[in-house]
């Protein structure tokens, strides 16, 4: 079987697991190797104002407390995107407005955005799909025009690019996935950026259940105390020693999923003339990171029956998410069918194949070969 995806570990990360566990005192949030991967973000993509967290999830989550959303808020997002997304936005309070995406990029539609605005409008939630980065200029524009936040959801595009600037960076926060089904993994994980330097200083408490416990571990203070309400959101040492280890692999693990990715793209292309499926677009200003490599069928009808017969050939294709407006939890909040038209066509001809770093050219080349055999 070819598995959809598979995570790459080797001695680094298994060495520095055991250290963690053997030579450090410390195995418990902020440890030396959280500081580690905070000083690799650092040196490598010049992000400052880092902190890791038990998951994506709660990075978006922290983001929406930082964001002091409250009832009676509307946020903006994509109906495309993973459930915590919205779920961050509710558990304020709040209300999610979604807005549909663009059929190029499955990001969402920035020039659709301004007429969802309501002077209940707090903020914007981007998410970068497939690690392709949304149009933050046009986005950060119209941000900035209705005194609005940007938190960017930037699970799938660690390591990706908006022109120069990494993805999580650009918005008042940016929140990162490092989720098994990720580039690099830390089982569950995740982290958020913070522009705002007082606002880092209210993260850091907010995650250290509501003290000033980061400052005193500093020596910034001379004692440590509850300031406001937080919650736990540190990950364990145990799981950062993993993430430093696939930080140092970086370099390596971009290559090979590129190269896969970029075997998809150029033997894709004949189908694509053909009319048989589309191959993803990249913008001229998005320099993605290859986390997903998908194409889309004619109709919902072709990639049903492609997804089977590759499974049938044991290949592991899976179709992404169903639209958020259009499922149960959706329906309670008053969307529809039809209200998202372009979400609601392209999530049921969407097929997303095989990636992972140690995917062998054999392995590769036995998914488009059987992907023409089947369509042609």
């Amino acid at each position: 079987m070819i598995p959809f995806t598979k995570v790459s570990i080797t001695d680094i990360e298994k060495n520095n697991i055991m250290e963690a566990l053997e030579n450090n005192n410390k195995i418990c949030g902020d440890g030396s190797f959280t500081k580690k991967c905070n000083e690799w973000f650092k040196e490598n993509c010049h992000i400052s104002n880092f902190l890791l967290t038990i998951s994506g999830t709660h990075a978006l989550e922290l983001a929406a407390l930082l964001a002091e959303l409250k009832e009676g808020d509307e946020v903006i997002l994509p109906s495309y995107t993973f459930v915590s997304t919205a779920d961050a936005i509710l558990l304020r309070g709040a209300k999610p407005v979604f807005v549909d995406i663009d059929k190029r990029t499955f990001n969402i539609d920035a020039n659709l955005i301004e007429e969802k605005i309501t002077n209940k409008t707090k903020a914007i939630f981007p998410v970068h799909y497939a690690g392709v980065s949304c149009d933050m200029d046009k986005i950060m524009e119209i941000a900035k025009k209705h005194n609005l936040l940007v938190v960017e959801d930037a699970a799938q595009g660690v390591l990706a690019y908006y022109k120069d600037k990494p993805l999580g960076t650009i918005g008042d926060y940016g929140c990162f996935s490092f989720h098994e089904t990720k580039n690099y993994v830390m089982g569950e994980g995740g982290a958020i950026i913070v522009k705002d330097k007082k606002k880092f200083e209210e993260a850091e408490i907010i995650r250290e259940k509501g003290t000033n416990r980061s400052q005193f571990i500093r020596g910034d203070v001379d004692k440590y105390t509850w300031h406001k309400v937080g919650s736990s959101y540190l990950p364990s040492d145990i799981l950062a020693a993993l993430l430093y280890g696939q930080l140092t692999r970086a370099d390596e693990i971009m290559e090979k999923r590129m190269r896969i990715w970029n075997y998809y793209h150029e033997n894709l292309e004949d189908l694509e003339k053909q009319g048989k499926l589309i191959r993803p677009f990249i913008p001229s200003y998005a320099k993605h990171n290859a986390h997903m490599y998908y194409i889309v069928l004619p109709t919902e009808k072709i990639r049903n029956e492609l997804m089977d017969k590759l499974k049938q050939n044991k290949i592991a294709a899976t179709f992404h998410y169903i639209p958020l407006h259009t499922s149960p939890m959706g329906i309670t909040l008053g969307c529809k069918e039809g209200d998202l038209p372009v979400t609601e066509e392209y999530a049921g001809r969407l097929l997303r194949l095989p990636l992972y770093a140690d995917m062998t050219k054999e392995e590769n080349e036995e998914v488009v070969n059987k992907i023409k055999e089947i369509l042609e």
